[in-house]
């Protein structure tokens, strides 16, 4: 049995920079034909010269592989709109952190006034650019997104023509939201399908499934497996594939993100499979993107044959999710 899928997009991709860059990135580069490129990297991308760069440095790393890196700016609310015209001809979106919330993420947005962020926001949606955001205040961790739930209702109103993508969501309540808001929209990540808290702290420690947004309850997952197996328009795949090397994972004080970029189809076709939802894949991974987004990928082929892959323990210095376990489904071309 095979699954083919055409130009898969990875709307939520950490590719860091340098060594691990040369790691990481021909791996999503392989089976994916694009992906929105998060600026978090040291020192965040803030300038035009900056996005140039990054993206020569990822160009060169993924090699011979068909993939659009699809660049963004880290949010700052004292860009001018001179400035944002000149970087809307090189990048897709903008990402906003909360200052301090996740990896490097330090140099974020101290406050969420809507009026300090009116000029920067009223320009990005005259020039068509993309708003993303970490949606997490600094509340309870169970609690930091439902809690940012309100800021999200805030930015739609008060920047109707603005699209907005609440990155990697975790709750039921930021499902609804899709629904209510016509300019909100939303990635979601294999792992948040996948595991709730219990899977990362329910029993021994699991460092390697320790994310931010953290992993939610049953009935979080539950809803986002019902929008995400049914194609809801509003909906896409973004892994927010966070690689870290293990001395960072297997320690006191283990950094945030579950690495997925080299087995995220396999786990995807895997588990619509399992839901008898194959038909909405091509939808979740692709399609629905391109229509948000506005945008045409690269063409590409990847074929999926239902055969055992058995996931590597790492690469390089880095562990995935499901590391020396075998899944139903493998890669078996691109083109």
């Amino acid at each position: 049995m095979t699954h083919t899928l055409f130009s898969p997009l990875d709307m939520h991709l950490h590719l860091r920079d340098e060594t691990m860059l040369k790691v990481v990135a021909p791996l999503s580069a392989h089976s994916f034909a694009g992906g929105i490129i998060m600026p978090n990297v040291v020192p965040p991308i803030t300038t035009i010269e900056a996005v140039l760069s990054y993206k020569e440095r990822i160009i060169s790393a993924i090699g011979n592989n068909v993939f659009d890196p699809l660049m963004t700016l880290f949010f700052r609310s004292d860009y001018t709109r001179e400035f944002l015209e000149k970087a809307a001809l090189h990048v897709k979106a903008l990402k906003l952190y909360p200052s301090g919330i996740t990896t490097n993420s330090e140099g974020g947005v101290a406050s969420m006034d809507i009026e300090t962020l009116r000029p920067v926001l009223e320009a990005m949606s005259d020039l068509g650019l993309v708003l993303c955001v970490h949606g997490e205040t600094n509340g309870f961790v169970m609690d930091r997104e439902k809690e940012f739930g309100s800021i999200y209702e805030s930015l739609a109103s008060a920047f109707p023509r603005l699209k907005i993508v609440m990155e990697h969501i975790t709750t039921k309540e930021s499902v609804a939201l899709l629904d209510k808001y016509e300019n909100l929209y939303a990635t979601i990540t294999l792992h948040h399908l996948l595991i709730t808290l219990d899977d990362v702290a329910g029993g021994m420690l699991q460092p390697h499934l320790f994310c931010k947004p953290i992993a939610k309850r049953y009935e979080d997952r539950d809803a986002l497996l019902h929008v995400s197996l049914k194609a809801h328009p509003k909906v896409m795949f973004g892994s927010d594939s966070a690689p870290h090397p293990i001395h960072k994972k297997e320690c006191c004080g283990c950094a945030a993100g579950v690495f997925t970029a080299p087995i995220a189809l396999q786990a995807l076709v895997e588990l619509f499979d399992k839901h008898n939802a194959l038909a909405s894949l091509q939808a979740f991974v692709s399609n629905n993107a391109q229509t948000i987004y506005g945008y045409k990928p690269l063409y590409k082929e990847v074929i999926l044959e239902k055969v055992p892959f058995y996931v590597t323990h790492s690469y390089a210095d880095v562990v995935p999710m499901f590391a020396n376990e075998t899944l139903a489904w493998s890669i078996k071309h691109v083109v």
